[in-house]
């Protein structure tokens, strides 16, 4: 199965630490809650655990949930300030 992305797909990024043992359900709610954004939006939403070297990505693709993990180095800078996401457009 092929995953691609349109112009149009943005990029929402947790600037938060969240728990990375958690499943579909959990990233689903965490989008919707502290994020204030439609998980079923076709965007992406990207998730780090506090050390930043597990990364996990949350996207609706038309079908179903994607739920995608990497590990391994450091994969975002550390956040600063109060906000809870940054987007890209």
């Amino acid at each position: 199965m092929m995953f691609t992305l349109s112009p149009a797909t943005r990029i929402f990024v947790a600037l938060q630490p969240v728990d990375m043992r958690g499943g579909f359900n959990t990233f689903f709610s965490y989008v919707q809650v502290v994020l204030a954004q439609d998980p079923l939006s076709g965007q992406l939403f990207c998730f780090t655990n506090r050390s930043r070297n597990r990364l996990r990505v949350l996207c609706w693709d038309g079908s179903g949930l994607w739920l995608a993990g990497r590990r391994g180095g450091e994969l975002l800078p550390e956040a600063r300030g109060t906000a809870t996401a940054a987007a890209w457009d």
